[in-house]
This record gives C-alpha cells, structure tokens and sequence, in this order.
C-alpha cells in the first residue's frame, strides 16, 4: 500500500487515522487504555534501517520480479516520522468507538503505523482492563501478577506485568519487568524447595533462615492443614530470633475452606498479623466467589487468567482513515460502510469532549474537530446507539485526546508508571461508584451524527446505481 501510494504520488496527502475498539472486553462496561510508553518509544525511533532495506529488497512480488523498485526502498531509507499524534493519557477509562489515538500526517507514514500501533496498544488494554476488573472484585486486598510462566512469550510477559501494573496491581513476580519497568516485585518460594529436602519442617526452617526478610511460606506442597501447622512451628522458632512469619501462600484446593482453618490456626497460635495469600486460576469471578463465601485471604496472587486475558484474548481494535485532504488542501471525510451498523466507521478528524459531575465522568461525546460541538453550553446532545440523550446534569468537560507529538516530535512527557496506576485506580473507584455494571452513556455528537449518516446513505446510492 505505501508503495503504491508513492508511485501514485499520494504518499505525502495528508490524512488522519484513529485507532478505536468495537466492544467492551470481558463483558465489562469500560476499558483502560494502556501501552502509550510503549508508543511513544517507537516513533522516536521510527525508521527503516539498512538491514531492513536490505530485507525488503530480496522480496519477490508473486509474478516475479522485486516486489519493491529500487527507488521506493531509497525514499525510504530517508523517511523520517513526521505526523502528529494525539492519545488518550493511559491509566483513563475508556469506550467502544471512541479514538484511543489519532495519527495526522503524510498517508504513507499513517498507513505503515497501522500494525504496530495496534499491536501495541491493543494488548495492553486488555490486560490493564483485566486488572482492573480483578483489582476491583479484591476490594482493596493487594492483588499481584503472578503470570510470567504462563505469559505468550517473553515480550508477552513484560508488556502484560506493565499493564498489569497500571490496572491496579500492587506487584509482579517477574523482576524483568521491575527492572526495565520500576515496577515493584514480589514472590515466594516454589514447591520444589519443600521437595529438596527431606520433610516440610526442614525446609521450613532452611528457608526462615536463609530468607529472613521474606519469610513467606507456601504450605501446601503435601497437606494443606498440617502445611500450616509445621509454618507456625517454624514462625514460633523464628520468633524467639526476632523475625516474624509475613504470610503464607494457598495455592491449591478449596482455598474459602482452607483459608477459614489457616486463619483460625494462626490466630490460635497467636499470629493473628500473618497475612493469607491465595494463587492458583484466580480472576475477578473466582475471587469474588471466595468473598462471598467468607474466605480469609488478604493477598491474592493472579497469573494464567490476567496475563493470557483468558476470557477475552484479544481486543478487538481496529485503525481507520476517517479524513483526507484533497489537492486543494481541503478535508475530505472519509468511512468504510458495513452492513453490521458498528462496523461503520466515524468520519472526520474525531475528538472526545468527557463531561463530569462532582469530578466523575457521566458522559463522553465523539465529535469532528471542523464542525465542533453545536449545543447549549448547559447541555449537550449525543446520538447514541439506542437514541437520542441530552447530557445536562454536568458541572465541567474536557477534551481526553491529548497531543502527544507534532511533526514528529514529542511535545509532553509522560508521568511515570506509578502515577498512571494510582490515576487509574482513582477512576475505577469513582466509575464503579457511580455507574456501577450500568452502560456508560457514549456517543456521537448530533452534527457528526447526521453527517455521517449523510455520507453513508450518499455512498449507498452512488454504489446501487453502479
């Protein structure tokens, strides 16, 4: 496609793409957008290198022949990043249809950003959301990502421990990812360091004194209950030594049970701060079950389900050209028709104006940045999927898009990891609080609305009398 629009000179048109998703992952009603540093350190150093020209030079087209001419490869060993992008800031709450990114510049760059741009933000918000979600189901317990072994390859892990991180996790067993990441780090011991040695009470005691600092004891390599008595026989020797048992971990059986005896057996024996850590195929479901039935778990370590997004693996977002200048430099809007309604795209260079009440969101609004918003300044009205609404009771708006880099270069810093994860817990606190599992009211503005449908019923027509 870059190719063929260099020769037919198009390749410097400028145009406007958005990246949006169709549908709530995991039936929830919000997502977490995720995955911006990741973007962000790609396009500064967005270019073709000499081993990639060299690749793309050995390439066949099919009927024979190099795929690519010799001066197409030499354009783009020049070519440089030079578009405008503005994004939705990570850690925010975000919906079906609206721009996660929006990508202004020359169409050939534009089009070759398609692929990775979606790779990777898309995963990422998945699994943020996923977090967010299992976070939310813990009710303030401290959730950690314990997914690394069971992650989709390396590059899998790290971008899922990240995500994880700003969806609300407090931690993450894979130190990779604390290291390039800052992320904070955290696990136990194995089932394989209770089987070195010749009895659970050995190893016991070989890992009280060997790791002092993170007495943290997995107590269910053979039977959980008389794995929690030979842990507190060894918390009573360390004691004498001045160094008290933290926790220790549940990670098979009926954890609601097992977790109900532990506690009662520890506070028994006086360890009434020992923390009750619980793993094994957890997610929001699981644990929420586990409260209902009066489990005794304060730490919940989350693997397989949160970083593969069991349920939902994968989010379903897509990259759209919405707008093209003609040779007159004017904007033309662009948009691919369906005949499943959702998958007809919005025309025009789109933003997202959020409305609050009290400091919580309680309605976005999609509109084209060249017609603006035609509404009272107290209300505004949205075309929504099931009609029409007035958004009056709102005391304050914002534009969520925000600009990220003009003409190439980078124009905002992004806030570190830690402070997108406590913004995002904030906005899940708030949203569940006011919204609860209701849908969030999302939608067109009118003029963009009719436009659209303007534009879809004039195509429809031009192509029935072809």
């Amino acid at each position: 496609m870059a190719c063929g629009y260099w020769k037919l000179g198009l390749h410097d048109r400028k145009a406007v793409f958005h990246h949006i998703f169709r549908k709530h992952p995991f039936g929830g009603n919000y997502a977490v957008t995720a995955g911006l540093a990741s973007v962000v350190a790609f396009l500064r150093d967005w270019h073709f290198s000499s081993a990639d020209l060299a690749y793309l030079e050995t390439l066949q087209a099919p009927a024979g022949g190099p795929l690519f001419p010799a001066a197409f490869l030499a354009y783009l060993g020049q070519l440089r990043f030079s578009c405008d992008v503005d994004a939705i800031p990570e850690g925010t709450l975000v919906f079906p249809h609206e721009p996660l990114l929006r990508i202004t510049g020359p169409l050939l760059q534009g089009q070759l950003l398609e692929t990775a741009l979606l790779d990777l933000v898309n995963f990422q918000t998945l699994i943020a959301t996923k977090a967010a979600r299992v976070c939310q189901a813990a009710s303030g317990d401290a959730v950690l990502e314990f997914g690394l072994r069971r992650a989709q390859g390396p590059d899998g892990g790290l971008s899922a421990s990240r995500a994880a991180y700003i969806g609300g996790c407090e931690a993450s067993s894979n130190v990779l990812a604390g290291q390039q990441f800052g992320i904070p780090v955290s696990g136990t011991h194995a089932h394989s360091w209770v089987t070195v040695f010749d009895d659970e009470s050995a190893a016991f005691d070989a890992f009280a004194e060997t790791s002092p600092a993170n007495f943290v004891l997995l107590v269910d390599t053979y039977d959980t209950r008389r794995g929690v008595q030979n842990a507190i026989q060894t918390a009573k020797k360390m004691r004498e030594k001045g160094v008290e048992l933290r926790a220790i971990r549940l990670d098979s059986g009926d954890l609601a049970v097992l977790s109900q005896d532990a506690r009662a057996a520890l506070d028994a024996a006086g360890f009434q701060n020992v923390a009750i850590i619980a793993s094994n195929s957890l997610d929001e479901y699981v644990i929420a079950s586990l409260k209902k039935q009066g489990a005794k778990i304060s730490i919940w370590g989350v693997g397989t389900n949160l970083v593969t997004a069991y349920d939902h693996p994968a989010l379903d977002g897509v990259y759209k050209l919405s707008a093209l200048q003609n040779e007159q430099g004017q904007w033309e809007h662009r948009l691919k028709l369906s005949e499943q309604a959702e998958k007809v795209s919005n025309p025009g260079i789109l933003q997202v104006r959020r409305y609050f009440q009290a400091g919580v969101p309680v309605a976005d609004v999609i509109y084209d940045e060249l017609t603006g918003i035609s509404a009272d300044p107290a209300w505004v009205t949205l075309t929504a999927p099931h009609g029409v609404h007035a958004v009056q009771s709102f005391d304050d708006c914002q534009d969520v898009l925000q600009p990220l880099f003009r003409g190439g270069q980078q124009v905002v810093t992004l806030p570190d990891i830690h402070t997108v994860r406590a913004n995002c817990l904030g906005a899940v606190s708030d949203f569940a609080g006011r919204h609860g599992e209701a849908d969030y009211a999302v939608g067109l503005e009118k003029t963009l609305h009719e436009s659209k449908q303007q534009r879809v019923t004039a195509l429809r027509l031009e192509y029935a009398l072809r």
